[in-house]
């Protein structure tokens, strides 16, 4: 995962600062993205998996998942196919949205401890996107550009771009509660 997370960040970055953008400018650009920060979350959680940190717990584990499966879910349903990609660009969008998003869905399956996850924490789970949503809207403000259609205030207003994350807020959590039942289940059948 983190290796996937790493390499899809950095496949972009090279692919942006390749273009007309400075690295500078290139860095800026990705960090306007909630599959940015959220792959580089990944890339930082698993880098920290793979060196037996002790960060890693089930709980940032669940977090972790819940956000890189919705970054896999919204690009899936809203996001795909709205721009052409090519060569880097489109291995670095394969790499982000959809082989980071299974391979820590696998590794949560088949490794992360099970059972220790609590019906509230999804609702902490989403301070994380609620953050970024607030970031997007302040920094689209400021600079004239959104980085998702859904969240395009000056194209679809701000009641549209309200409803819209409320949507996404309430899907996150009920998949946040559908991920803690998955995850007190599977900790019930291991046993003690």
């Amino acid at each position: 995962m983190a290796l996937a997370a790493w390499a899809g960040i950095a496949v972009h970055f090279h692919a942006l600062a390749d273009g007309p953008a400075s690295w500078p400018a290139a860095l800026w650009t990705l960090l306007g993205y909630f599959t940015i920060t959220t792959n580089l979350l990944v890339a930082i959680v698993f880098t920290g998996v793979a060196a037996k940190a002790r960060f890693a717990t089930p709980w940032l584990l669940g977090a972790t998942l819940l956000n890189i499966l919705l970054v896999g879910v919204i690009y899936g349903l809203l996001l795909q196919g709205l721009r052409e990609l090519t060569g880097g660009s489109e291995l670095a969008n394969v790499l982000l949205h959809r082989v980071t998003p299974a391979l820590t869905a696998v590794f949560w399956l088949a490794f992360a401890r099970k059972g220790t996850l609590t019906w509230r924490a999804p609702l902490f789970w989403a301070l994380y996107p609620l953050g970024y949503l607030a970031y997007a809207l302040v920094r689209g403000a400021a600079e004239g550009h959104y980085p998702y259609p859904f969240i395009d205030v000056a194209r679809i207003g701000w009641e549209q771009t309200l409803i819209n994350s409320a949507l996404i807020a309430l899907a996150f959590v009920a998949a946040g509660e559908v991920l803690v039942w998955l995850d007190r289940s599977l900790g019930r059948e291991a046993g003690p």
